[in-house]
């Protein structure tokens, strides 16, 4: 599930061939509640039993002190990074619960755990992912469904790009003089946590370059 629609294509076809599975693939948008709702609804019966959801969708926009910040990159967190994860959990939880299993994994961030300087609003919306990964996982602690929250510090993707508006020249600068993160590794510990044992769930994971301590301290050569 995914805004883009020729990634999932390319994404479904790379799947396909390199591990010979079927994948339904569907375009849409989680800060619209509607668009959810009706990816959900076309999803085949064939797919429709889902064991794993994770909620990957999310995003910092913009790198302002708080009084000069945009309310148009506010509402853009927000939409994303909150009120996305909740829309398609509601659309899945309910299928979790009939079957009385699953897992949902949600990406947070380490800076659900410390603020930065100009992180005012991003450094918000990852604190909610911090306690609604809590609150999920005892609203549905009867049902045996798993909840796991992610929490990564610095990892080159298009993240920066994406909050500098597009200037790549100061998203190459956040990973300057030391080794962040990869994508990879995030997938890696992910696949980790889907992959325990039945009776274990792993509640929280927080995961740093060796260079970084936490949300605010990085060590640069």
């Amino acid at each position: 599930m995914s805004r883009q629609q020729q990634k999932l294509d390319e994404l479904k076809v790379m799947i396909e061939n390199d591990f010979g599975v079927r994948v339904f693939a569907v375009q849409c948008d989680v800060r619209d509640k509607a668009s959810v709702v009706a990816a959900c609804n076309a999803i085949p019966d064939d797919f429709k039993k889902i064991d794993i959801l994770i909620n990957n969708a999310g995003l910092a926009s913009g790198f302002d002190l708080i009084q000069d910040g945009s309310s148009a990159d506010w509402d853009d967190m927000i939409d994303t990074n909150i009120k996305g994860l909740l829309y398609v959990s509601q659309a899945i939880i309910p299928g979790m619960i009939e079957n009385r299993s699953g897992h949902i994994i949600n990406l947070g961030s380490v800076a659900g755990h410390d603020v930065y300087p100009r992180g005012n609003v991003y450094c918000a919306t990852k604190h909610a992912v911090k306690a609604l990964s809590e609150g999920f996982r005892v609203d549905l602690l009867e049902y045996g469904i798993k909840v796991t929250s992610v929490d990564p510090g610095m990892v080159e993707t298009n993240f920066s790009v994406i909050r500098f508006h597009g200037d790549e020249e100061k998203a190459k600068n956040v990973y300057n003089g030391f080794v962040p993160l990869t994508a990879d590794d995030i997938a890696d510990t992910i696949l980790f946590a889907a992959t325990r044992p039945a009776n274990v769930n792993l509640n929280e994971i927080i995961i740093t370059p060796v260079a970084q301590a936490n949300g605010i301290f990085i060590s640069r050569k």
